[in-house]
């Protein structure tokens, strides 16, 4: 049993979704802080000062200035400020994941056509190898005679 878990997780497919999800993982931190430090709060200021993160409503009736004064108090809030901090995130790890795999998919183009290995016979139209010089269903020599057109 311990041979088959250790051949379970030495298999590609495991190690690369380990690392896929340590990766993920710092990346959605880096995200966090671009969409907390960095874009929310000139969205913000643009909005008369508003910090997103201390959106909320407070279920109890309190009046708190903010949410974390609402936590201490042990009020129950909806923190609809938070949730929209949370969409933009999930946006933008959905957008930069869609350029990935677009850029991905660009770099997988269609295999170029291989090349022929036959060719046709003039006279008796059965497929021959590249390389013959003569059809070995009619014996024609290949290259020294033209097709000659039918009339119809």
């Amino acid at each position: 049993m311990v041979k088959e878990f250790r051949d379970f997780i030495m298999r590609g497919n495991v190690l690369d979704l380990a690392v896929a999800v340590i990766i993920g993982a710092a990346f959605g931190k880096i995200v966090s802080s671009l969409v907390g430090d960095i874009l929310m709060p000139p969205l913000g200021l643009v909005l008369k000062n508003v910090d997103f993160s201390n959106l909320f409503i407070d279920l109890s009736g309190g009046h708190y200035a903010s949410l974390a004064q609402a936590k201490a108090a042990g009020d129950a809030t909806i923190n609809y400020g938070v949730f929209i901090n949370n969409v933009i995130d999930f946006l933008i790890v959905a957008f930069v994941i869609f350029l990935l795999i677009r850029a991905a998919n660009k770099l997988k183009r269609a295999p170029a056509a291989a090349a022929p290995t036959t060719k046709e016979c003039t006279f008796c139209h059965t497929s021959i190898p590249l390389a013959a010089t003569r059809c070995p269903n009619c014996t024609s020599e290949l290259g020294t005679y033209t097709a000659i057109s039918q009339p119809s």
